[in-house]
């Protein structure tokens, strides 16, 4: 059940096209800040209950990433894999359609899971605004305009974790040229870095996928290891390099650990058997709070994901304001840095990890728009 409180959500809209058989909704959770910002996924499990958690995360991300948006998040109850493109065209147009009385002017939607580029395509193109979806193609043209995209696949994710880990390292006494890190999950998020992290010095001694983890103390390329994949795969048919299980990569020896995959990857008994000194969030929820605070208790500092995965909607809020690639990466670098700085030193000053100085922050910012509503 949706749980309503001082914050939101401020509207739930739940649509259905019988022609079609599209079925979703929206939840619209607090637009004090700005429009609410955030992706449609496309699950036949997806939930308002699910959608509406989702959705008071892009509240609170946005805030502390410092940028004009509120939170929103949407879903299409509907299963990809047992539809043709043609079948998913028509839902997603519906929806996009059915949605027009609330977005772009209350909800900007961008990808999510199992909705790419392709898909924001047709749906701004269904809706009629350019404004009504981030993440499109690189070039869009509608009956108004040609439009310029900002592919998520451009790497900002990982981009915006990067400069995440290059930040917080000083925290930890860390140099990234020289140190090591292993990083679970080798998708976009993962692959984007791997790249920057290695351009600034670091060595990668091991990367996971669901298949297994490939560990190597000489080091992994990066590009190498990208090419293996798409041949292969897995990460674990990188050659040289030692197979373990996916699991194992947190055990080993590294000064960084970049989560970048699944949710709820790092569990309590996991704690006794991570060295590295600082954890850097890229995946949504991969430990609870009270995980967190285990770690921290050890003296490992780690970087919650409602920042460090932040590039994405900060690369989102770059494309709905008309802005190049390069100031979009521009953008992300100054956020990333400028409000991480302010997060761990609030967390330092108080005694408190960084999930807890952030959450603070982000309710605050929000509070603070809400009051400056008439």
């Amino acid at each position: 059940m949706v749980k309503f409180d001082e914050f939101g959500p401020e509207k739930i809209l739940q649509v259905y096209d019988p022609k079609t058989g599209m079925q979703g909704f929206v939840v619209i959770d607090n637009t004090a800040r700005g429009p609410g910002k955030g992706g449609i996924r496309m699950t036949p499990t997806v939930s308002v209950d699910e959608v509406s958690r989702l959705a008071r995360a892009m509240s609170f991300k946005c805030a502390l990433a410092d940028i004009p948006f509120g939170g929103a998040k949407s879903g299409i109850v509907a299963d990809s894999k047992k539809m043709s493109p043609e079948k998913k065209k028509l839902i997603v147009e519906s929806f996009a359609r059915a949605l027009k009385v609330v977005c772009p002017g209350q909800y900007i939607s961008a990808p999510d899971m199992n909705m790419a580029e392709r898909e924001m395509e047709w749906f701004v193109k269904a809706n009629g605004s350019h404004n009504a979806a981030t993440g499109k193609p690189a070039k869009i043209t509608l009956p108004s305009g040609t439009f310029n995209g900002i592919p998520h696949e451009l790497g900002s994710t990982g981009f915006g974790v990067f400069h995440a880990a290059k930040v917080a390292s000083k925290y930890v006494n860390i140099d990234l040229d020289g140190a090591t890190a292993v990083i679970e999950g080798y998708g976009n998020v993962g692959e984007f870095a791997a790249k920057f992290l290695q351009e600034a010095g670091v060595k990668i001694v091991g990367v996971s996928d669901s298949q297994g983890t490939i560990c190597s103390n000489e080091g992994i390329d990066p590009k190498k290891l990208l090419d293996v994949k798409k041949k292969t795969g897995s990460v674990i048919n990188y050659k040289p390099g030692k197979v373990l299980s996916s699991h194992d990569l947190l055990a080993i020896d590294a000064d960084i650990l970049i989560t970048a995959a699944i949710p709820d990857l790092i569990k309590m008994g996991d704690v006794p058997k991570i060295k590295a000194k600082l954890i850097v969030e890229g995946s949504n929820i991969p430990a609870t709070v009270e995980v967190e605070e285990a770690l921290g208790k050890k003296g490992i500092l780690v970087v919650p994901d409602i920042i460090a995965n932040a590039g994405g909607v900060i690369s989102s809020y770059a494309e709905y304001k008309g802005f190049t690639v390069d100031k979009m990466f521009s953008l992300v670098e100054e956020k990333i840095t400028s409000q991480l700085k302010v997060i761990l030193d609030h967390s330092a000053e108080n005694g408190v990890i960084p999930r807890h100085s952030a959450s603070e922050i982000a309710e605050k910012r929000v509070r603070e728009a809400m009051g400056k509503r008439r």
